[in-house]
């Protein structure tokens, strides 16, 4: 591929999804970098003046780092305000699933089904001004008020609360604590945590930048080759 035509597929995938190979002529570890923006956009399309991160468009891509022999790592940066739980859930698994090194950034914030979305990966980074909130899952449009709505409302934020202990040094019971806080937000019940707060709390691994970041999942790489070669 000539170096014009490389350059402009750069170029519509960073526009239209937010990804990037790191690296690509250099002798060095290959990274996939990832950007999970604005708002998480589900089954429905999101408003056309909202900036959203497209699951539909996470998914194969994920799918293809998980069989690609080129990619060894994945870097995950993130600032986003939440969006749809399911969608949100759906990405979060497919990271933690993925057998490859993973590394995220909470850039600004990742709040909401964003908490899950940074926990995914093995290592987690935030900013010192990041900011991360959780809170009890909320619904829009219609509702019917029947007691099997608050159950199903319950057991999704049980398996949003459970899969962030799972993935964090938190434990649920805390993590219920904090979401259910009424002394913190204005118009709503749960927690801010500042960056760190967040790695105090066990949410987040570790305050850091991009520098950081990626020096940890060099090493992360590094290690992975390691166990390839004892093993082989």
């Amino acid at each position: 591929m000539a170096e014009s035509e490389r350059e402009e597929k750069k170029t519509e995938q960073i526009k239209e999804v937010g990804s990037i190979n790191l690296n690509e002529n250099k002798d060095r570890h290959r990274i996939k970098l990832l950007t999970i923006i604005g708002e998480i956009e589900g089954h429905e399309a999101v408003a056309g003046n909202t900036k959203a991160t497209k699951y539909e468009h996470l998914l194969p891509m994920l799918a293809e780092v998980e069989d690609s022999e080129e990619i060894e790592g994945v870097l995950i940066l993130l600032n986003t305000m939440g969006g749809d739980v399911e969608a949100g859930l759906s990405i979060a698994e497919m990271i933690a699933s993925l057998s490859k090194p993973t590394v995220s950034l909470v850039l600004g914030g990742s709040h909401s089904i964003g908490g899950p979305l940074a926990v995914s990966a093995k290592y987690s980074f935030i900013v010192p001004s990041g900011t991360m909130i959780i809170h009890p899952v909320r619904s829009n449009g219609m509702f019917i008020g029947v007691e099997q709505s608050l159950r199903n409302m319950i057991r999704t934020q049980d398996r949003i609360t459970r899969f962030l202990s799972q993935h964090s040094h938190m434990t649920q019971e805390r993590i219920e604590e904090l979401m259910l806080n009424p002394t913190e937000l204005v118009k709503d019940v749960g927690t801010l945590l500042e960056g760190e707060e967040a790695v105090k709390e066990g949410l987040i691994d570790e305050v850091g930048g991009m520098s950081e970041a990626l020096n940890k999942l060099h090493e992360m790489i590094d290690q992975s080759r390691q166990k390839k070669y004892e093993n082989m």
